[in-house]
């Protein structure tokens, strides 16, 4: 699984085409990811660039055959569930492949309910098998837009290094969510992950609670206190809206990147600290340094990497998975998160915004809280959306008639299931409570192609 994934990756190794069209689109139904080569040594190539969660292996092959390519995947990866695919196997080759440790030999052409009941049996092992020995991050970046996806290669490629990072964006765009998940890929993963909101720490407080104090360094300060920066010795601080930070902090950060030493508040003496840092802000910093609000020097420290978290309103193609995402998060363990009704998806989708995914978040709750019924409506909607709502559906609907604004409200619905079981056939039928043949049909009939709107 790759990072700011939820996806399950699967590889499929066979010179037939039709094979890997015909599966390929069974598997990605069922919302994994899926990869397609025709021979065997492709096949480890692409096993070794990109592991794999699980394989379909065909038995014959031109060069090297499944079994040869089954012991070279056991080797590379020894707890990999391979199926094994073969239109001829004999009894033989079966028990051969079994032993070398073949998760399932299945004969073509394939059952459906065969593959399905693999998918599901591979997910159990690899949920087990990260479980264990992976620490995985507790919060993710939601959505598969253009600027999502920027920033996802982004953090995999900042996460490692050491570098200072500054991440830019408005308020509720999930600029820490950015910095943990960076922190998530470093190797200081292990270590403690230290966030402070400057804007929030009254001036008079901030030094104390950045750098800490000795007893009686001021009223009050009853005992000796670490601050954050000594709290995150060997991991990472996060300094979330230094653009209000004042002049004399800023001075005080500065020395900390330089020297990589800082005193206590009322102490003399000099402590070493290891951190990398890691700040945001909404501002624009390049006007304070202009207006002397904001040292250059210190930008300069800290833009060494410099990100920039896109507003929600330029990236409303997210809003359907962030929807699907909070009403899951949202809801209480074990019940049934509510529905949304397609002209409330509509509301959401016009609205801008300002307050980006916090405010969604915020939303969303409150509409949990406040309804009644298992589908949520327009009725529900606060007042600062409901007139999206009004404006924007009449304009949808101008000129239509009554079969068309409802074909417009079943498209939209299904879509809207779709995301919310992350565009898994299976669960989206069973949560419109019809058969899989007709939503099916419905797809087709409204021209919703799963496999090009998920690339």
């Amino acid at each position: 699984m790759s990072l700011g994934s939820s996806k399950w990756r699967v590889l499929i190794i066979d010179d037939e085409k039709s094979i890997c069209s015909s599966l390929g689109s069974v598997v990605e139904d069922e919302g994994w990811v899926v990869t397609s080569v025709g021979d065997g040594e492709k096949g480890l190539v692409e096993a070794k660039v990109n592991p794999p969660d699980l394989v379909f292996l065909d038995i014959w092959m031109p060069g090297m055959d499944g079994i040869a390519v089954l012991q070279r995947l056991r080797e590379m990866i020894s707890d990999l569930p391979v199926v094994i695919m073969s239109g001829h196997a004999t009894i033989e080759t079966a028990v051969k492949a079994t032993r070398l440790g073949a998760f399932e030999v299945l004969e073509k052409p394939l059952e459906l309910n065969k593959i399905l009941s693999l998918l599901e049996q591979a997910k159990v092992l690899v949920e087990k098998k990260l479980s264990g020995n992976q620490v995985r991050p507790a919060i993710d970046l939601i959505g598969t837009s253009a600027p999502i996806e920027l920033m996802r290669k982004q953090i995999a490629a900042v996460g490692p290094k050491n570098a200072s990072v500054l991440i830019t964006g408005e308020n509720g765009s999930g600029k820490e969510v950015v910095a943990r998940l960076i922190h998530h890929l470093s190797p200081r993963v292990s270590k403690p992950f230290i966030a402070i909101n400057c804007a929030a720490i009254p001036e008079e407080l901030i030094e104390a609670e950045l750098f800490g104090h000795v007893k009686g360094a001021f009223t009050n300060a009853i005992s000796d206190r670490k601050g954050r920066f000594e709290l995150a010795h060997q991991g990472t601080i996060f300094l979330d809206e230094i653009g209000d930070m004042s002049l004399k902090t800023q001075a005080k950060i500065l020395r900390i990147l330089q020297e990589r030493s800082f005193e206590r508040v009322g102490d003399h003496k000099s402590i070493q600290i290891d951190v990398r840092v890691l700040a945001a802000t909404n501002r624009d910093l390049a006007e304070a340094i202009r207006s002397g609000r904001f040292r250059e020097d210190l930008f300069y420290r800290l833009n060494v990497i410099p990100l920039v978290m896109s507003p929600l309103r330029e990236r409303r193609d997210d809003i359907p998975s962030l929807v699907a995402y909070f009403l899951r998060e949202l809801c209480p363990a074990g019940s049934t998160p509510p529905s949304l009704s397609p002209e409330v998806m509509v509301a959401l989708a016009a609205y801008e915004w300002p307050g980006n995914v916090r405010e969604l978040k915020n939303v969303l709750e409150r509409l949990i809280i406040m309804s009644s019924g298992e589908v949520i409506t327009h009725n529900d909607l606060p007042e600062q959306l409901l007139l999206n709502f009004s404006e924007g559906f009449e304009v949808n609907q101008a000129g239509q008639s009554l079969k068309d604004a409802k074909s417009d409200f079943e498209r939209t619905y299904i879509l809207g299931k779709l995301e919310e079981n992350d565009w898994n056939i299976s669960k989206t039928a069973s949560a419109l409570n019809i058969e899989r043949s007709n939503l099916h049909r419905k797809l087709k009939s409204y021209e919703i192609d799963t496999k090009k709107i998920k690339g």
